[in-house]
């Protein structure tokens, strides 16, 4: 049996990088799996994969930086499957901006992705929970930048702190509900958006992961099948009472200094 054996989950911004990752996880692990995000092409070829072996998935479109379409992509879970039991947050905007060059538009795209879109997808997930009086579990992906980050990422830092902070909040407000609500504070992860993110704002080459990884301390950067199995495990109930728990899944230690 799977850890997730008959669960219907939902992964918001998942079809790609660590979101897909999760997504072929999930479906290992026996449950059905809903995959959300605004691009038709990637969503629709990552649930024939996740099918073509006799998992069960699919895929709805949908806009996460609109609150309407975050809520609506979990509604039509629950339209299809009758319940949602597992929802995953993995959406994420990178963009740049310091505090001084981020435009009111630049921020605003950035709370939508990062912060608007998570906060109703969980409300309209809480809600079908409470309403059927069932269990149920939140992953929401964060960022080990969410403790203060670069100064490249202030608008990012923001929304992603803010992000951090509803996690708890909402899992003391729902832990009586016996929904429970964990994230996960990522770090440098090896990703088709980490990629294109390097080369779009850093001027990186095709060797750019080789070159990070010597700055590292395990020599390498994380990867996103290794941060999937810790959603899984964090999803299932082998993960126990745990809620509220913002776990830091990165190689540098807060707080450590040399």
């Amino acid at each position: 049996m799977g850890l997730l054996d008959g669960k219907v989950v939902l992964v918001g911004g998942g079809t790609q990088g660590v979101g897909a990752a999760v997504a072929r996880a999930a479906v290992r692990a026996g449950a059905v799996v809903t995959v959300s995000g605004r691009r038709p092409g990637p969503g629709e070829t990552l649930v024939a994969e996740l099918t073509a072996d006799g998992g069960k998935a699919m895929y709805v479109r949908a806009d996460l930086a609109d609150a309407e379409q975050a809520g609506g992509s979990v509604r039509e879970v629950v339209a299809a499957y009758g319940r949602v039991d597992c929802l995953v947050n993995s959406a994420g905007l990178t963009a740049r901006g310091t505090l001084l060059d981020t435009t009111p538009e630049l921020f605003d795209q950035h709370i939508a992705v990062n912060l608007r879109g998570p906060f109703f997808a969980m409300q309209a997930a809480v809600a079908d929970m409470v309403r059927r009086g069932a269990p149920g579990t939140i992953v929401n992906v964060i960022t080990s930048s969410a403790h203060g980050g670069q100064p490249f990422l202030a608008p990012y830092v923001a929304a992603k702190a803010g992000l951090a902070g509803l996690t708890r909040n909402a899992a003391h407000a729902h832990r009586w509900d016996r929904v429970r609500i964990n994230g996960l504070n990522i770090g440098w992860t090896a990703t088709e958006g980490e990629d294109a993110t390097q080369r779009a704002f850093h001027g990186a080459g095709d060797d750019w992961r080789e070159q990070a990884a010597a700055r590292l301390p395990m020599g390498r950067l994380g990867e996103p099948d290794e941060i999937a199995d810790f959603v899984v495990l964090l999803l299932s109930d082998r993960s126990g009472v745990v809620t509220g728990s913002v776990i830091d899944w990165d190689q540098n230690v807060l707080g450590g200094l040399d």
